[in-house]
């Protein structure tokens, strides 16, 4: 078996549409978006022949906590493999991936691959030298996944009762709309929006350039759209969704507080929801998730709880993992110990 990069876009995305446990974060575009953002990027590939067995987008970060080289919701694995052939795979991947870290003097690899949360995928991870990571690694590591396959009416019955009343209620005013935009022009409405909602809740949003990046990598192949939630005629909620490879991704959301007794933000995911039955998704990605009870006072656990309103189920994978290659590795750590705490992480 041997490691290369991968530089055909249609071989690298047929191979992901093998698998089944995936996100955008390993797809063509993401590593687009990761170049726009100023991140040099490599787009692995392990073969066995010429028979591609597993990909990893790889992303070298530069920040004031430390350089390290970041594997989101990666490697991909072809899922008929074996655990031992996995255990394999994930081996090589790491000693080549170092040694790209060390030329890019790189203090540690973080990964956090879609891998079911158990004691035997953690032992594999420690037997490869990988660690619990501070921090996750800028993706879920658990979330709230629903089938939409069902026609409409099957998943209205499904949904937590209350969900469903407020969403009829909200169809029922006059004063609520519902807009989706494929346009570069909408990205500062959104980004109004997000803003006035990070102010009022004390975090910092992603930047216009973030979010205009994001948009313009995934756009050109009609991956992205973003939709609003209008109260006559005023933004009061919008989303940004990626749609690839028959999942729909809730990725970016925000809303106004001022507006919550309209209940938009429900409408609204449900309008969302029925856009990407109609792109011919077959399921649908809340995008993160916590246990409401076992963590109340997480800042996830709100937002949780509205998603599980509209059906699904939850999917845990193993933590965010850290491969160090570098002394200075401690130092980041210890940061990233002192953000966590503070952050109620």
């Amino acid at each position: 078996m041997n490691v290369e990069e991968i530089k055909d876009k249609k071989e690298w995305e047929n191979f992901l549409s093998l698998i089944t446990e995936k996100t955008f974060l390993q797809s063509w575009n993401w590593g687009e978006f990761q170049t726009k953002q100023g991140h040099k990027v490599w787009r692995l590939g392990l073969k066995n022949g010429t028979k591609l067995l597993a990909t990893a987008l790889v992303s070298k970060i530069k920040a004031k906590r430390g350089t390290y080289l970041l594997i989101q919701h990666g490697p991909m694995i072809l899922e008929d493999i074996d655990n031992t052939k996995k255990f394999e795979i994930l081996e090589i991947f790491l000693k080549e991936i170092a040694k790209i870290g060390n030329q890019e003097k790189a203090s540690f690899i973080r990964i956090n691959p879609l891998w079911e949360r158990n004691e035997n995928n953690g032992q594999v991870f420690q037997q490869l030298g990988l660690r619990k990571a501070p921090m996750h690694a800028n993706a879920y590591e658990a979330t709230w996944k629903l089938d939409i396959r069902p026609t409409e009416e099957e998943l209205l019955k499904q949904m937590r009762k209350t969900t469903r009343y407020l969403i009829r209620q909200a169809e029922k005013n006059l004063d609520i709309s519902f807009e989706m935009s494929e346009s570069a022009d909408s990205l500062p409405s959104y980004q109004i929006l997000n803003q006035a909602v990070a102010e009022h809740q004390h975090f910092v949003p992603f930047s216009d350039r973030y979010i205009q990046n994001e948009f313009e990598a995934f756009i050109k192949d009609k991956q992205v759209a973003l939709f609003f939630g209008k109260y006559k005629n005023e933004i009061a909620a919008g989303a940004l969704i990626i749609f690839w490879q028959g999942i729909g991704f809730y990725h970016q959301a925000a809303s106004l507080q001022k507006f919550s007794k309209f209940s938009i933000p429900y409408l609204l995911q449900w309008e969302i929801i029925k856009e990407a039955k109609r792109r011919g998704c077959f399921l649908y990605d809340f995008w993160g998730y916590v246990d409401p009870q076992k963590e109340p006072s997480h800042p996830w656990a709100g937002p949780t709880l509205f998603k599980m309103g509209f059906g699904g189920n939850v999917k845990q994978y193993m933590q965010t993992q850290d491969y160090i290659l570098s002394p200075l590795y401690w130092f980041t750590y210890l940061l990233e110990q002192i953000r966590r705490k503070k952050r109620n992480l």
